[in-house]
């Protein structure tokens, strides 16, 4: 009788103290990370509530007396006005574009640099140099060394074989556009595909060889699929960094001729129009668009991790 009674009595300290050497210890695990956390939201949350909150307002730094809170008339402004749309939909026909023909190209370079041939590590140092440079000096170098009508490379080719001599930028501004995009980021969405490429079963891919599969059948029916996961992650984030580019529109164009986005627009709003209320309103609607598609990003990745560890 004795021993069934205090036998409780006595693991009750040792649980009890046990909770708080757990909580510390968590405590303590978490503890380097917290000037990190403190420095995130300092820097990013900060600001974008001050945005929110200024969004509301109709101000112009011009007259900051007549300052007066505005509600919703900023957002139905933006959302209502018609070269704010023409910039959405700018916004939109850049970011497909320039996906899609990236995740081509991409594609298709990830196939040929999956095979085996001499000097493969160094085409694959080359063809990933484009993504590292940086997106100013990209612009620089497609407006002055390719596109311009006079001493452009693009010009000088047509000039050997006697074509014509377009000016690039003024006939095609949007196209100009996006083709430095699309020269920036195919290499990005290379890797990515490249990292699906070499993960898949080999073995699942002699049996359906043994099988008498051909290479288009192998690619239609075991490739792609298997490459859908990579292809979704990599347009979810390069529809992200893209949707919010500013370097090759201001560097290119300006934001003339039809080429202006929307980070663009907000720009233009802000520091020429001294629209505060009305260029935060914009900023607050880009930041929701790319949370939106970040969010499909994130399930995306996790879906990965998931299938990683299930095949482990």
């Amino acid at each position: 009788m004795t021993a069934t009674t205090t036998a409780p009595m006595a693991t009750a300290p040792v649980q009890s103290a046990g909770k708080p050497a757990s909580r510390l210890r968590a405590w303590a695990t978490r503890a380097p990370l917290l000037p990190a956390l403190i420095f995130m939201i300092v820097v990013t949350q900060l600001p974008f509530v001050a945005t929110l909150v200024i969004s509301f307002f109709d101000w112009n730094s011009l007259y900051p007396d007549a300052r007066s809170f505005a509600g919703l008339a900023n957002y139905q402004q933006v959302l209502t006005d018609p070269d704010l749309r023409r910039s959405v939909w700018t916004t939109v026909l850049l970011t497909v574009t320039v996906v899609l023909a990236s995740l081509v190209l991409g594609l298709g370079l990830a196939l040929l640099l999956d095979r085996r041939f001499r000097g493969r590590g160094i085409v694959r140092t080359l063809l990933i140099a484009p993504f590292l440079v940086v997106p100013v000096a990209a612009a620089l170098l497609w407006k002055h060394v390719l596109f311009n009508p006079e001493y452009g490379l693009f010009n000088g080719l047509l000039h050997y074989v006697g074509g014509p001599q377009p000016d690039w930028i003024s006939d095609t501004p949007l196209l100009a556009v996006e083709a430095s995009l699309i020269w920036q980021w195919t290499p990005f969405m290379m890797l990515i595909l490249l990292a699906g490429l070499q993960s898949r079963d080999h073995q699942q891919i002699e049996a359906a060889r043994v099988d008498g599969a051909s290479d288009w059948q192998i690619f239609r029916h075991l490739t792609l699929p298997h490459l859908r996961r990579y292809l979704e992650l990599g347009a979810l984030l390069g529809s992200i960094y893209i949707v919010q580019n500013f370097d090759a529109v201001f560097t290119i164009t300006s934001g003339g001729l039809g080429t202006a986005n929307l980070p663009y627009t907000v720009y233009q709003t802000f520091y020429q129009a001294h629209e505060n209320g009305l260029a935060s309103a914009a900023g607050v609607l880009v930041v929701i668009g790319s949370i939106i598609i970040a969010t499909f990003a994130l399930r995306v990745v996790s879906s990965l991790f998931r299938e990683e560890a299930s095949r482990a």
